[in-house]
Protein backbone atom coordinates (compact mmCIF):
# COMPACT_ATOMS: atom_id res chain seq x y z
CA UNK A 1 0.00 0.00 0.00
CA UNK A 2 1.41 3.18 -1.42
CA UNK A 3 1.93 6.09 1.13
CA UNK A 4 -0.64 9.68 1.28
CA UNK A 5 0.76 12.39 -0.37
CA UNK A 6 2.12 14.59 2.28
CA UNK A 7 4.41 17.51 1.30
CA UNK A 8 5.72 20.65 3.62
CA UNK A 9 7.98 23.52 3.27
CA UNK A 10 8.15 26.98 4.63
CA UNK A 11 9.79 29.83 2.49
CA UNK A 12 9.98 33.74 3.16
CA UNK A 13 7.61 36.43 1.47
CA UNK A 14 9.93 38.72 0.01
CA UNK A 15 10.93 41.65 -2.93
CA UNK A 16 11.67 38.35 -5.07
CA UNK A 17 8.40 36.75 -4.31
CA UNK A 18 6.51 39.41 -4.84
CA UNK A 19 7.81 40.41 -7.90
CA UNK A 20 7.26 36.48 -9.58
CA UNK A 21 3.63 37.13 -7.89
CA UNK A 22 2.86 40.10 -9.94
CA UNK A 23 4.62 38.70 -12.75
CA UNK A 24 1.96 35.55 -12.82
CA UNK A 25 -0.97 36.44 -11.53
CA UNK A 26 -1.61 39.75 -13.70
CA UNK A 27 -2.59 39.24 -16.90
CA UNK A 28 -0.56 41.63 -19.71
CA UNK A 29 -2.93 44.24 -20.92
CA UNK A 30 -2.31 45.98 -24.24
CA UNK A 31 -0.76 49.49 -24.88
CA UNK A 32 -4.36 50.54 -25.46
CA UNK A 33 -6.24 49.47 -22.24
CA UNK A 34 -3.03 50.63 -19.96
CA UNK A 35 -2.86 54.69 -21.85
CA UNK A 36 -6.52 55.01 -22.92
CA UNK A 37 -8.50 56.82 -19.82
CA UNK A 38 -5.26 58.99 -19.24
CA UNK A 39 -5.44 59.87 -22.37
CA UNK A 40 -8.61 61.22 -23.11
CA UNK A 41 -8.55 63.12 -19.23
CA UNK A 42 -5.10 64.21 -20.69
CA UNK A 43 -6.78 65.27 -23.99
CA UNK A 44 -10.10 66.61 -21.98
CA UNK A 45 -8.23 68.59 -19.72
CA UNK A 46 -5.89 70.17 -22.74
CA UNK A 47 -8.86 71.20 -24.52
CA UNK A 48 -10.64 72.66 -21.27
CA UNK A 49 -7.37 75.00 -20.47
CA UNK A 50 -6.35 76.01 -23.88
CA UNK A 51 -10.03 76.32 -25.42
CA UNK A 52 -12.45 77.25 -22.68
CA UNK A 53 -13.64 79.69 -19.99
CA UNK A 54 -13.65 77.20 -17.37
CA UNK A 55 -12.45 77.25 -14.09
CA UNK A 56 -8.40 77.16 -14.93
CA UNK A 57 -8.22 75.04 -11.25
CA UNK A 58 -11.12 72.31 -12.77
CA UNK A 59 -9.09 72.22 -15.66
CA UNK A 60 -5.65 71.79 -14.74
CA UNK A 61 -7.02 69.32 -12.24
CA UNK A 62 -8.85 67.07 -15.33
CA UNK A 63 -5.08 67.67 -16.69
CA UNK A 64 -3.57 66.42 -13.93
CA UNK A 65 -5.54 63.69 -13.39
CA UNK A 66 -4.88 62.27 -16.71
CA UNK A 67 -0.93 61.94 -16.31
CA UNK A 68 -1.28 61.00 -13.00
CA UNK A 69 -2.92 58.27 -14.45
CA UNK A 70 -0.74 57.43 -17.27
CA UNK A 71 2.08 57.77 -14.63
CA UNK A 72 0.76 54.97 -12.13
CA UNK A 73 -0.08 53.03 -15.63
CA UNK A 74 3.26 52.54 -16.64
CA UNK A 75 4.84 51.85 -12.95
CA UNK A 76 1.88 49.57 -11.42
CA UNK A 77 4.45 46.50 -10.95
CA UNK A 78 6.96 48.93 -9.09
CA UNK A 79 4.01 50.44 -6.91
CA UNK A 80 2.37 47.12 -6.08
CA UNK A 81 5.31 45.50 -5.23
CA UNK A 82 6.28 48.37 -2.99
CA UNK A 83 3.04 48.33 -1.30
CA UNK A 84 3.19 44.43 -0.42
CA UNK A 85 6.99 45.28 0.70
CA UNK A 86 5.38 48.26 3.00
CA UNK A 87 2.49 45.35 4.31
CA UNK A 88 3.02 43.32 7.47
CA UNK A 89 3.01 40.37 5.65
CA UNK A 90 6.26 41.54 3.88
CA UNK A 91 9.22 39.05 5.10
CA UNK A 92 6.58 36.59 6.80
CA UNK A 93 7.80 32.95 7.04
CA UNK A 94 4.94 31.15 5.17
CA UNK A 95 4.29 26.97 6.35
CA UNK A 96 2.87 25.14 2.91
CA UNK A 97 1.16 22.09 3.42
CA UNK A 98 -0.13 19.74 0.55
CA UNK A 99 -1.74 16.50 1.15
CA UNK A 100 -4.18 14.46 -0.85
CA UNK A 101 -6.90 16.95 0.55
CA UNK A 102 -6.03 20.00 0.89
CA UNK A 103 -3.11 22.73 0.08
CA UNK A 104 -2.83 24.67 4.09
CA UNK A 105 -0.91 27.97 3.93
CA UNK A 106 0.33 29.27 7.91
CA UNK A 107 1.45 32.10 8.51
CA UNK A 108 1.18 34.21 11.92
CA UNK A 109 -1.43 36.51 9.74
CA UNK A 110 -3.27 34.10 8.09
CA UNK A 111 -4.70 30.16 8.19
CA UNK A 112 -6.28 28.92 4.95
CA UNK A 113 -6.83 25.69 4.42
CA UNK A 114 -8.05 25.15 0.77
CA UNK A 115 -9.46 21.68 0.31
CA UNK A 116 -9.36 20.45 -3.60
CA UNK A 117 -12.80 19.93 -3.24
CA UNK A 118 -13.86 23.27 -2.75
CA UNK A 119 -11.03 25.03 -5.16
CA UNK A 120 -12.35 26.87 -8.28
CA UNK A 121 -9.37 26.56 -10.48
CA UNK A 122 -5.99 25.51 -9.86
CA UNK A 123 -3.69 26.76 -13.08
CA UNK A 124 0.10 26.12 -13.57
CA UNK A 125 1.77 29.27 -14.87
CA UNK A 126 5.44 29.28 -16.15
CA UNK A 127 6.90 29.63 -12.25
CA UNK A 128 4.41 28.54 -10.28
CA UNK A 129 0.42 27.91 -9.56
CA UNK A 130 -2.57 30.37 -9.24
CA UNK A 131 -5.21 29.08 -7.11
CA UNK A 132 -8.74 30.58 -7.46
CA UNK A 133 -10.65 29.59 -3.80
CA UNK A 134 -13.60 31.28 -2.50
CA UNK A 135 -13.24 34.42 -4.93
CA UNK A 136 -9.77 34.72 -3.75
CA UNK A 137 -6.44 34.10 -5.73
CA UNK A 138 -3.61 32.83 -4.58
CA UNK A 139 -0.05 31.84 -5.41
CA UNK A 140 2.45 29.76 -4.90
CA UNK A 141 5.67 29.26 -6.39
CA UNK A 142 7.46 26.38 -8.00
CA UNK A 143 10.72 27.71 -5.94
CA UNK A 144 9.20 26.10 -3.04
CA UNK A 145 7.90 22.79 -4.85
CA UNK A 146 10.18 19.57 -4.99
CA UNK A 147 8.99 18.17 -8.60
CA UNK A 148 6.97 15.26 -7.18
CA UNK A 149 5.14 18.21 -5.70
CA UNK A 150 4.61 19.58 -9.02
CA UNK A 151 3.53 16.21 -10.66
CA UNK A 152 1.11 15.64 -7.71
CA UNK A 153 -0.80 19.40 -8.58
CA UNK A 154 -0.44 18.97 -11.81
CA UNK A 155 -2.67 15.96 -11.23
CA UNK A 156 -5.16 17.77 -9.63
CA UNK A 157 -5.53 20.59 -12.27
CA UNK A 158 -9.33 21.35 -12.63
Amino acid sequence: MSQPFNYQTTFILDKSHFNECYQESVPDKSFKALYTKGGVLLLIGAVLVMFTELNPYAAWFIFSLGLLEIVSSYYHKPWWVARQMLSKVAKAEIKLNINQESIHITSFYNDIDMKFSDIDSLTATDNGWLISYKSNRHYISNRCLDEQTMQFLQSKVI
